[in-house]
C-alpha cells in the first residue's frame, strides 16, 4: 500500500483581493510524480510555496506525512518540513563551489557523514570531478544537476520542482528530464513538478493536474486527462486540437463536415443544444476533391509530417496531419474522411 506523503485540503490563498488559489485538494503518495500543468499566472508556483512553507494559506490544511504542516493555527517553518524545492532559477550560491553548495544544508551531520553524503550525491547527479568549480563555471545542465543535488543531499520526503528545465534548450531539457525522473524513481521520492509544457508533463507523470485561475480543472492519470477531458480548457492544455460547431441529437453532432458520432462531456446534454466538437489532427484523412466543400488554407511542412489547415464550409478551421511528402497546396478543394475509431467528444457551446 502506498504511503501518503503530502495531503492538501481545500487550500485557498489570495493576495489583496485577488484569489491565487481556490479550494485545492489532492494527495501525493510515495514514489509518485504529480505534474501541475497550466498557463503562467494560474497559481502553480503559489501552490508550491504554500507546501514548502514559504507562504501561509488563508484557509485549508497541508499535511506532510501524518503531521500537520499548515492550518489556521499551525505554520511549520520551511526547514522543519523535510521538503526540498528546486526553483526555476536554481537559486545556487554563486560564491560557493559545487561541494559547498551541496553541503550547505547538511550542517547537522558530523564531518564523516557529510563527506559520505557529498560523495554519494555528486556521483548520483554526474558532477564528479567538478567539485571545486563555481556555478558560473558550469553549463546550464550542470547547474540544474547541482540544484537537484543540493536538494537530494538533505534526503527530503518530497521534492517540489518549479519549471526546472525552462532555462535549457530542447535537447538538454529532454535529457535532464529523463535523468531526473530516473533519480527520483530510484530513490522513491514523491515529486510535484510544475510546468507549462505538456510534453514534459505527460512523459514524466503518474498523475496530472490541469490548473486554471487558481483551481484544478481536472486531476487524473495522463491517459484519463488526454482521452477524457472534462472541458474545453483541459482539452486545449492536454493536446493539439481544434473545435467545430455542431448541434447535438441522439448521440450525434450535426456539423458542416458531416454527422459525427459523439460522446457528450456532460450527462445532461439534450437534443438541439449547440456543441463544440473536439477535433484532433489525426481524426480526418484529407482527400483532394474538385467537388469538396472544404478548402486548404495553409500547408506547414514539419519534416516528419505536414500539417494542413483546412477551412470547413461554415468557416471552422481545423488542423489535419498528413504524410510529410504531401503535395496538397493551399487553395485545393478537399473532402474530409473521418478515421476516428471512437466517438468524438462534444462540449456544450455557450453562445
Amino acid at each position: 500500500m502506498k504511503k501518503t506523503i503530502i495531503e492538501c485540503r481545500q487550500l485557498t490563498k489570495s493576495y489583496a483581493t485577488i484569489p491565487a488559489l481556490q479550494d485545492i485538494s489532492f494527495t501525493l503518495f510515495s514514489n509518485e510524480i504529480l505534474s501541475i500543468l497550466g498557463p503562467s499566472g494560474c497559481g502553480k508556483t503559489t501552490l508550491l510555496r504554500l507546501i514548502a512553507g514559504l507562504e501561509k494559506p488563508d484557509r485549508g490544511e497541508i499535511l506532510i506525512g501524518n503531521n500537520m504542516a499548515s492550518s489556521e493555527s499551525i505554520q511549520i517553518p520551511t526547514d522543519k518540513r523535510n521538503v526540498g524545492i528546486v526553483f526555476q532559477e536554481y537559486a545556487l550560491f554563486p560564491h560557493m563551489t559545487v561541494s559547498e553548495n551541496v553541503l550547505f544544508g547538511l550542517t547537522r551531520l558530523d564531518q564523516t557523514r557529510r563527506s559520505a553524503r557529498l560523495t554519494e550525491t555528486i556521483e548520483l547527479v554526474k558532477l564528479k570531478g567538478l567539485e571545486s568549480r563555481y556555478p558560473h563555471e558550469l553549463s546550464g545542465g550542470q547547474q540544474q544537476r547541482l540544484a537537484l543535488a543540493r536538494t537530494l543531499a538533505t534526503r527530503p520526503v518530497a521534492i517540489l520542482l518549479d519549471e526546472p528545465f525552462s532555462n535549457l534548450d530542447s535537447v538538454m531539457r529532454r535529457e535532464m528530464r529523463q535523468e531526473m525522473e530516473s533519480i527520483l524513481r530510484e530513490h522513491d521520492i514523491a515529486t510535484i513538478f510544475v510546468t507549462h509544457d505538456r510534453v514534459e508533463a505527460f512523459a514524466t507523470s503518474d498523475k496530472i493536474a490541469i490548473m486554471e485561475g487558481g483551481q484544478f480543472q481536472q486531476i487524473g492519470t495522463p491517459e484519463s486527462i488526454y482521452y477524457s477531458p472534462v472541458n474545453k480548457f483541459v482539452a486545449e492544455m492536454s493536446r493539439t486540437c481544434d473545435f467545430i460547431n455542431g448541434t447535438y441529437a441522439n448521440g450525434t453532432a450535426h456539423t458542416d463536415i458531416g454527422n459525427l458520432l459523439c460522446s457528450p462531456s456532460c450527462k445532461n446534454m439534450v437534443n438541439g443544444q449547440s456543441v463544440l466538437v473536439l477535433i484532433h489532427p489525426d481524426d480526418f484523412r484529407v482527400l483532394p476533391d474538385p467537388n469538396g466543400k472544404s478548402i486548404i488554407l495553409s500547408r506547414e511542412f514539419r519534416g516528419d509530417e505536414t500539417m494542413l489547415m483546412v477551412n470547413t464550409p461554415e468557416g471552422n478551421s481545423i488542423r489535419c496531419r498528413h504524410r510529410s511528402y504531401s503535395a496538397i497546396i493551399p487553395g485545393t478543394r478537399v473532402s474530409l474522411i473521418s478515421t476516428k475509431g471512437t466517438p468524438f467528444i462534444a462540449f456544450l457551446r455557450y453562445i
